[in-house]
């Protein structure tokens, strides 16, 4: 595998982003990863390094950027980061600042700067790209879906915040622009995405152009996917890849 650090130049400024891909049989299929409120962190580079190894070019921005170097990560005595709602009070709030502070906009502008820099060179195959997407990235996958629907046609949002909102910037807004497939992943127990909100998405995109395909996990609670999290449930993770991967093989194969 090859990994490297580099500064991708965004409208707001260079943006630290980690790139993976195998060391021959380029050019890949690509893939982002959109790093949930915690931030950068070898936990997603490690995701990004598996989906490498498959055969997929990945990258994994740091959204934070304009906010410095954020990076915030606490860790139980079994070395497993803990969850928001597990934190104390000061603790929780440091972490919700930078999130606080990100809008849709700048997400979206920063994956143009992104996909610009992508392509200038870099050994990805060109045309459709896939996307995977944790927490508030889960809804950033939505986002880049509806702003960039000839590019984005593979998403997958784990556990996702937000996805239906009253904000005028909330995703759902853009779903008559998605294409290709979306896959979402649901916890059973998630107050970010109770059954309501996931039964409005899915009636939404009924009308759509997408494949839309959605799983509730029994069991699972919000951040199930991340395998360094302490609420992580191995049984809901695998049977995400399992249709990730599928989904991938239809809209970006390897071959």
């Amino acid at each position: 595998m090859h990994d490297r650090t580099v500064a991708v130049p965004t409208p707001s400024g260079p943006m630290e982003t980690f790139i993976t891909h195998p060391e021959e049989g380029g050019p890949f299929p690509a893939v982002v990863i959109y790093m949930d409120f915690w931030g950068l962190r070898e936990e997603l580079f490690d995701i990004a390094r598996r989906m490498g190894t498959v055969g997929y070019y990945c990258v994994v921005p740091d959204l934070y950027h304009r906010q410095g170097h954020v990076r915030n990560e606490w860790r139980d005595e079994n070395n497993r980061m803990i969850s928001a709602h597990k934190l104390d009070p000061e603790r929780r709030r440091q972490a919700l600042i930078p999130l606080e502070k990100l809008s849709n906009a700048m997400v979206i502008e920063d994956t143009g700067g992104l996909l610009e820099f992508m392509d200038r060179g870099e050994p990805m195959r060109p045309g459709g790209i896939g996307s995977i997407g944790y927490c508030m990235g889960g809804r950033h996958v939505l986002c880049v879906a509806g702003a960039y629907p000839e590019r984005f046609i593979a998403g997958a949002s784990l556990h996702g915040t937000a996805l239906i909102g009253d904000r005028d910037d909330s995703p759902h807004h853009l779903a008559h622009r998605f294409r290709g497939e979306l896959y979402c992943g649901f916890a059973e127990h998630d107050p970010h995405a109770p059954p309501e909100i996931i039964r409005q998405l899915g009636e939404l995109l009924k009308g759509c152009s997408v494949r839309y395909r959605h799983e509730i996990h029994l069991g699972s609670e919000h951040g199930y996917a991340l395998p360094n999290r302490d609420i992580h449930d191995k049984r809901a993770a695998a049977r995400d890849w399992e249709l990730i991967f599928a989904m991938f093989r239809r809209q970006i194969p390897l071959n």
